[in-house]
């Protein structure tokens, strides 16, 4: 997949060595393109302490809500790792598309990329509900 939009992106540490091992297990794996997407994401990302991530960026296990600009359709999903996705739970793996482009966004932020058949998406981050890496630094 190739991405056509490059916003800033923030990812914690210890998302990002889960994730870079993920992506690079995935690149050599089945999934080659939505984990080549995920490599680029890291490899762009400004890395921090998960106490320092500001509650509006998107991390691993967030509760988002967020608009398909294609539909139209403001969606509310919690991000999550492979094998921990429930469609019906509203849990989707960051090994998708949609899952990929949204790590490491805050509040406002979009991310385009363009699929495999061609076609365009893109995402916006309405709203981070929930956020553990920054509730876990805030003793919460």
């Amino acid at each position: 997949m190739k991405q056509v939009n490059f916003p800033p992106i923030t990812i914690s540490t210890v998302d990002y060595d889960r994730l870079a091992w993920i992506a690079t297990a995935g690149v050599n794996g089945q999934r080659y393109t939505i984990a080549e997407m995920l490599a680029d994401e890291l490899d762009r990302a400004m890395i921090a302490a998960p106490g320092s991530i500001r509650p509006d960026i998107v991390t691993m296990h967030s509760e988002v809500e967020y608009r398909d600009e294609a539909t139209g359709d403001v969606r509310c999903t919690t991000l999550v790792y492979p094998g921990e996705e429930d469609s019906d739970a509203g849990r989707i793996s960051v090994l998708t598309p949609v899952g990929a482009a949204l790590i490491g966004l805050s509040e406002g932020q979009s991310m385009e990329w363009q699929g495999p058949t061609g076609g365009r998406r893109k995402v916006t981050v309405q709203r981070v509900r929930f956020q553990p890496e920054r509730m876990a630094g805030l003793g919460a």
